[in-house]
């Protein structure tokens, strides 16, 4: 059975669940249903299986899209400092972006995203994005503003806790100034005691 629309029935509810995501999402929250409808129809559907990569940190062949997250979850990861080993930064789910911006600048992706459950997606390519600006400007605008408002908090929240690590940081080698400042003075006294 298909709708109006010509698409079935199941891909009509999952667009409307769609649009109503992207309209609660706090990206993109000032977009109204015609306007996310807009956004939703310059995406692309997509089914992923669990475990599936769908960036890698680093990769430059393949940053012209992001993606909003219908069902399922997705993890962010991020290389450590040693090798092999990872730090996840999030666990993205429904209603949730990955991706924008290498979307955005192009840059090699900063994380690895790999999906924990199957997924149900939308993407939207850079040239989908550069049609809607054609088209709907006042829409691409307000969204384009939202990725904007987005990335400006995640660098406001890290760094919010590059201070809280330096201050650990300083406190760690204040601590370890101290320890080893006792251990020159007991040391010190050691060897004036000379041979037992």
């Amino acid at each position: 059975m298909t709708t109006t629309d010509g698409l079935p029935r199941s891909g009509q509810l999952l667009r409307e669940e769609a649009v109503r995501m992207l309209m609660r999402s706090s990206i993109v929250a000032d977009l109204d249903a015609h306007d996310a409808r807009l956004v939703i129809d310059a995406m692309q559907p997509a089914r992923v299986a669990a475990g599936t990569v769908l960036m890698r940190e680093g990769q430059r062949d393949d940053t012209d899209y992001m993606a909003l997250v219908l069902e399922g979850q997705v993890r962010a990861e991020s290389a450590a400092l040693l090798p092999g080993e990872e730090v996840v930064i999030s666990i993205i789910g429904p209603g949730q972006l990955i991706g924008e911006m290498g979307l955005l600048d192009g840059a090699p992706r900063s994380a690895t995203c790999t999906a924990l459950t199957d997924l149900k997606m939308a993407t939207l390519s850079r040239n989908a994005l550069r049609g809607l600006v054609e088209v709907n400007p006042s829409v691409a605008a307000r969204l384009l503003l939202g990725l904007a408002q987005a990335m400006a908090d995640r660098v406001r929240s890290s760094n919010r806790r590059l201070r809280t690590l330096s201050q650990v940081a300083r406190a760690l080698q204040r601590e370890l100034d101290a320890t080893h400042a006792v251990n020159r003075r007991l040391l010190g006294q050691d060897t004036d005691l000379g041979p037992i």
